[in-house]
Formats: C-alpha cells, structure tokens, sequence
C-alpha cells in the first residue's frame, strides 16, 4: 500500500484531502505544521507528500521540501506543493525548492486524485 502524508495546518482542508484520498487505496498519515510534516516524513518514509506552502511556525513547505530533498532515504518520496499562491515566481520558488507539483488551491477532488494516481 503506498504512504501518503498530508501536511497541512488548516484542519478543513486536511480533512477534505483526506476524505477526498480514502477512496484510493492508500495508507494515509497527516501533519498540522511544517516542524511535525518534516518529522513524520523523516518517520514515514512516503512515497508521496501533499504539503501547504504557507504555514505557523518556522518551517514553511519550500523550506519542508527542501529538507526533504536534501535527506537520501527520501529521494524517491514526491512532494506536490498546494498553495493559493498562483503567481510564477511561486511555482518556480516551488520548483527551485525540489517540488515535482505545484498545486494551487481550491482544486477540484479530480483533479487531486489524478495528481496523485499519476504520482504514487
């Protein structure tokens, strides 16, 4: 079964990804900052990290992404970024961060799930 993490600080929005991904037969695993998604993710080892941008406290998703990046037991984990954030330059910075995807919210749930079928 593939491993999911979800790390988002809004706790509708989780809930919504995670409702919208129990349809797929996926292990799911969900984080609320960017300190506790890099934890769990250094733990977890997933295939797939769905992580919001702009996030409380120190670490935001570029910076979350970048430390993923830079660990070796995560370099086949892929990181879809989902932000409001539509401009270019934050899709490059995304880019630039190591991100695969740049998700901008909302999304539909189609267009979650296909995402993350493609991905995982």
């Amino acid at each position: 079964m593939k491993r999911v993490l979800i790390v988002e600080d809004q706790a509708d929005i989780r809930e919504l990804i995670r409702m919208t991904l129990e349809l797929e037969d996926l292990e799911l695993h969900e984080a609320a900052n960017g300190q506790a998604g890099l934890d769990a993710a250094l733990s977890l080892v997933p295939q797939l990290v769905l992580l919001d941008v702009m996030m409380p406290g120190q670490l935001d998703g570029f910076a979350v992404c970048k430390r993923i990046r830079a660990e070796a037991r995560l370099k086949r984990t892929k990181v879809v970024l989902l932000t409001a954030r539509a401009q270019a330059e934050d899709r490059m910075r995304g880019l630039e961060a190591g991100a695969d995807e740049y998700l901008v919210k909302p999304f539909s749930p189609r267009e979650l799930l296909g995402l993350v079928s493609r991905l995982v």
